[in-house]
Order: C-alpha cells, then sequence, then structure tokens
C-alpha cells in the first residue's frame, strides 16, 4: 500500500474517530439537558396540583366563616381578589419558567394568596363557635396539609431548578445548552410568610 494511501486512511480514520467523539459528547449532553428539564417540568407541576389544591378548598373554607363572621365583609373581599388573580396564573407553561418577570408575578400572586388565607385564620380565633364547628376544623386541617404540601414541592422544584442549571451551565456543555437554546431557570423564592403553612388552631 502506498504510503500516502496509507497517511489518507489515517487521516480519515482519525476524522472519523473525532467526529463520533463530538456526536457522542454532544449527544450525551443534550439528552442529559432534555431529562434535567423534564425533571424540572415534573416538579413544577407538582407545585401546581397543590397549588389547585388550595384553590379548591378556599370556597368551602370561606363559605364556612361567613356563617359565623359575618362582619370580616373586607377579610373575604381580599380573598375573593387574592384567588382571582391567583386564577388567572394557576397554570403556567414552560415559557413561563423561563422567563423570571413572569414567574415572579406567579409567585406574587401566589404568596398574595397565602397571607389572605393567613388573615383569614387569624379572624376566626374571635369566633369560639366557628372553632368548635367540625365541617371548619376539617377545613382548616385540610388546608394546613395543603400548605405543608406546596412548600415541599417547592423545595424539590429548587432542587430540579438547581441540578438543571448547574448541568447546563458547565463547560463544555455550557456551549452545548447555548446552541441548543436551554436557559437558566429560575427558582422558587418565596416570602417568610408565604413559606409557612397558616396555625391550626383548636
Amino acid at each position: 500500500m502506498a504510503s500516502g494511501t496509507k497517511k489518507l486512511l489515517i487521516t480519515v480514520g482519525i476524522v472519523v474517530v473525532v467526529l463520533f467523539g463530538a456526536y457522542s459528547c454532544y449527544k450525551n449532553a443534550y439528552n442529559g439537558m432534555v431529562s434535567r428539564d423534564e425533571g424540572v417540568q415534573s416538579s413544577w407541576a407538582q407545585v401546581q396540583n397543590q397549588y389547585q389544591r388550595r384553590m379548591d378548598l378556599i370556597p368551602n373554607l370561606v363559605n364556612t366563616v361567613k356563617g359565623y363572621a359575618t362582619h370580616e365583609e373586607g377579610v373575604f373581599t381580599a380573598i375573593a381578589e387574592a384567588r382571582s388573580k391567583a386564577g388567572g396564573v394557576t397554570q403556567i407553561t414552560s415559557d413561563v419558567l423561563d422567563d423570571p418577570e413572569k414567574f415572579k408575578k406567579y409567585q406574587q400572586a401566589q404568596d398574595s394568596l397565602g397571607a389572605s388565607l393567613q388573615r383569614l385564620l387569624v379572624i376566626t380565633e374571635n369566633y369560639p363557635e366557628l372553632q368548635a364547628n367540625q365541617n371548619f376544623l376539617a377545613l382548616q386541617d385540610e388546608l394546613a396539609g395543603t400548605e405543608n404540601r406546596i412548600g415541599t414541592e417547592r423545595k424539590r422544584f429548587n432542587e430540579a431548578v438547581k441540578d438543571y442549571n448547574q448541568f447546563i451551565r458547565e463547560f463544555p456543555r455550557s456551549i452545548i445548552a447555548n446552541m441548543s437554546g436551554f436557559r437558566t431557570k429560575s427558582y422558587f423564592e418565596a416570602s417568610e410568610a408565604a413559606q409557612s403553612a397558616p396555625a391550626v388552631q383548636f
């Protein structure tokens, strides 16, 4: 075999090996990003499920309290407004997770609703008959459990975001992420009040 042909074959072999290595690196990094992105989406879906559960509990809770606390119209109005705002952004698409401003608005709406619910539970302390109502106690307990689950799912969401963000920012994956359109996602940064469950008073 001529030495020129031999060199050509060696060069072609090296190029093929380099191309295959580059393809494998790109494929593994891309698939890892997709997998972690799906993890973030799945974690956020669980947060949304708990927010929806809270939204569904509110009307029954408010109606029960209204039967006893007829003079607290301001609190009921505040809850209705906060629920309406939160209801407008309950379901969010993946593009909102990629937009820090929209994500922040979502968090603020949920924080406002949580704060309104806490105010409602505080005023119920002035109504001993309400505190003895079994339906109210059951709803209050269910709401407290839901708030705890929201906190747990937020924590899991942040862990998934951390894993995803770290993965796409490490070199050389950061180059592949930029080429493929993967962007860092926002963490859930709730206020102090939003992270604590409403106190259950017996």
